[in-house]
Parts: structure tokens; sequence; C-alpha cells
């Protein structure tokens, strides 16, 4: 079996998958806590190869990118979502990703026909699970919904009453239901009303944002220590009397001194002494965190991963695009902050250590500054042709940006492990 799939990867059409840069985006699929449950994964094998129909080369090119970065390292650990054509399933292309940790989505141009039912059938022995996209009940479904674990279902192209007739038509059946497409609060709360479990959608950065709230004090210290921790200067006779009022990073600030990492044989007790001993780089890195990680309180977890991935992504590249590596770090980081805090950006921007021209970025104002990250935001909804159009205008290394990004998510990752 083995080598016949690799004969079917790295023929001809492997060929036209491995070559060049490869792009490789994750959207988030949370329970209605907001945790991560999976990703869902898109490949692309370069800006010259956007996607034109060919269903099977996207599939190719998805089964290579899983061979060469590692599903687990795209997912965290978990699982991975990924469109499978009918050659995929039938000709047994995805059974060199590992069946634990893959759920196989069978796209609602795949007919039901007896080949593909019994496809499905081995690879669900074989320890796969199966979504079900798009989903809408069609002659012949059944026996695809009796195996499904997960059906999808687009918010955009239903109503609640054709939703309310589908879910009750499946009421019957043990799988998880996901609602796709959930851009706004509203529409999350009624994907949680209808009684979906899982909800695809960037609605956890664009939630019900509270007009006229005010920033809690404690908020605005923390973005005061944001403010100096960007400044060159690190002068700990300044620092710490700011540490000192911020009762989580001073906790913390004395738990790393005196952990066996820096090896003291005598306790560190004051915020003074801790700041010196930590030294300048790591106390930038571990404050930044844990003031994010504050600032996002009661938020998903995820949004403060997606603004870890932003912030680096953005220091990487922005040597590349001939930006300050550490302005792009902030604005990546803050990119954000409204969504964190549930403010309106507009609010928030005359607060922050920034440059007028950066202050209009994280407004969403198009300045050459948030060139970076608005080719990130792209990617991370998978839209290529947007991505491809931002880097032309403002001559980005586009090779170089995909490389980045799986930095920016390997690093993330590590340095949450640690928050």
């Amino acid at each position: 079996m083995a080598a016949g799939v690799e004969a079917r990867v790295g023929g001809t059409a492997g060929k036209e998958v491995t070559a060049g840069v490869r792009y490789v985006a994750r959207q988030p699929i949370l329970d209605v806590q907001g945790k991560v449950h999976g990703y869902e994964l898109l490949f692309r094998a370069g800006p010259e190869q956007g996607f034109r129909g060919d269903g099977d080369l996207a599939t190719r090119t998805m089964i290579d990118n899983t061979l060469v970065f590692g599903l687990g390292r795209l997912t965290c650990g978990l699982p991975g979502f990924v469109n499978c054509t009918v050659d995929a399933l039938t000709g047994n292309l995805v059974r060199v990703m590992p069946s634990g940790m893959t759920v196989l989505e069978i796209l609602e141009s795949i007919e039901p026909t007896a080949e593909v039912i019994e496809a499905c059938h081995n690879l669900k022995a074989a320890g796969f699970r199966l979504a079900l996209d798009d989903f809408t009940w069609r002659p012949g479904a059944d026996p695809l919904v009796e195996m499904a674990d997960y059906i999808k279902i687009d918010f955009t192209l239903s109503n609640a009453e054709e939703r309310r007739i589908l879910l009750a038509r499946l009421s019957g059946y043990p799988v998880a239901l996901i609602a796709e497409k959930v851009e706004t609060q509203e529409q999350f709360e009624r994907a949680c009303d209808e009684g979906f479990a899982l909800i695809q959608g960037y609605y956890f950065c664009r939630p019900m944002l509270l007009e006229n709230h005010k920033v809690p004090a404690n908020r605005m210290l923390q973005m005061e220590i944001l403010r100096y921790l960007q400044d060159d200067s690190f002068d700990v006779r300044e620092l710490a009397p700011l540490v000192k009022r911020d009762t989580s990073l001073t906790y913390r600030l004395l738990r790393l001194v005196n952990s066996p990492l820096y090896g003291l044989r005598q306790e560190v007790r004051s915020v003074k002494a801790a700041l010196i001993v930590a030294g300048e780089v790591a106390f930038r890195r571990m404050a930044t965190l844990a003031i994010t990680s504050e600032l996002n309180a009661g938020q998903p977890t995820e949004l403060l991963r997606m603004a870890m991935v932003r912030a680096r992504f953005c220091e990487l590249a922005a040597e590349a695009g001939g930006l300050d590596p550490t302005e792009q770090y902030l604005l990546g980081l803050l990119s954000l902050l409204g969504a964190m805090l549930r403010v309106p950006m507009k609010e928030l921007t005359p607060m922050l250590p920034l440059r007028e021209e950066i202050r209009r970025a994280l407004e969403g104002e198009a300045t050459p500054e948030r060139s970076l990250l608005a080719w990130l935001e792209g990617h991370e909804r998978g839209d290529w042709t947007e991505c491809d159009a931002i880097a032309e205008k403002h001559g980005l290394e586009w090779d170089r940006l995909p490389g980045f990004y799986e930095q920016a998510v390997e690093w993330a990752e590590e340095v949450l492990s640690y928050a």
C-alpha cells in the first residue's frame, strides 16, 4: 500500500506540488466554550499555482505538505481536518497521514457512489474520522451520514428554518455538528442556540464590542508597561515601580528568577533584584506574554495564540519588507487587542506607544506599515488571491513569507507552553 501511495504522490503530480513555495494556512474549529477542538488545514504550492478548480492538485498538495511539515506541528497535536476528493479517498492517497489525528472532509461535490462509500468504510476501519463538508441532504447520502463523525453546515448558505429542518433530521445520528463561516458574535450565539457543538470562523476576532466601555485601571497599567518595554532603554530603577504595581507580573517574575533555570543559592524577593537577575531579553519576552495573557482574560485562548503568531511573523518578516522589527512585533501583538478587551480599536490606539502610522494601521488603514499584517490576515483565511495582491503591491518577498509563518507558529506554541 505504501509503495502505491508513494507512486501516486511522487509522480508528475508530485513534482507539481513539491516544487516551489508551500503555503500552509490553518483555521481553528472551537467548541462553544472557546476551546480549540482542531484545525482545518488549507494548502497551496505557491502564488503561481493559485486554485483554478483542480481539487486533486489541492489534495495532493495537502498530502505532500503534511508529509513535509508533520501534521502534529501544524495542528499542535489536535485533529487536522483536510479536504478530500474522490481520487484521494478511493486511491488511498490519504493513508500516508496519521489516521488517529486526521479528519477526512468529504466535499459536497462528491457523489455517494458505491465506490466512495466502500472507501469510506475502509478508511473508518483504519482509524480515520470523517466529516461531511457544506452538508445538505440529498439522495443516497444516508450511508455517509451513518459513518460521519462530523457534519459541517455553512451559515452563509442556509437560513434558520433550513438549519432547523436539517438538524431535526440529523438528531438521531451520533455526529458532532459544526457551524461553518461564523463571523460575528450574533452568529455564534445563534449557532449555540441551534445546538451546534463546534464553531468554525473568526467570530472570536470580532466579539460584541462594548461601546463607551472604560478600560480598567489595571489594563491601563499593563499597556503602560508594554509602552515602556518597547523603548530602547531598560532602566531597572524606572521599571521596578511599574512592575510592583502589577501583582500578576510580579508573581511571574519572582517565580521565574527563583526557578531551577537560574540556579540561585538564595531566594530573590525584591522586584528590582529580580529584574537584574532575569535580564532585559528574558524579562521583555516574559512580561509581554504575561501582559498579553492578562489582556486576553475571559476570551478564547486561540485569540492569544493568533496574536503571538502575528507578532512573531511580523517581526521575522520585517527586515525583508524594509520595516522595523520591534515596531512590527508590537503591531502584530496588539492587532487583536480590541477583540480581547471588547473595546473599539479607535478608543485604544491613542493610549498605545506607537507612531501615528502604526496607530492607523491598527485601526485598519492600508498603510505600508500594515502590509505584513494584511498579508497574514489573508493567509489566515486561506485567501491566496489577496495574499498575492498585497505581496505584489508592497514588493514583499512572497517566497520567504510562508517560511516565516511556519516559524511563527512553532515559536508561539513553544512560548505558550510556558504560559
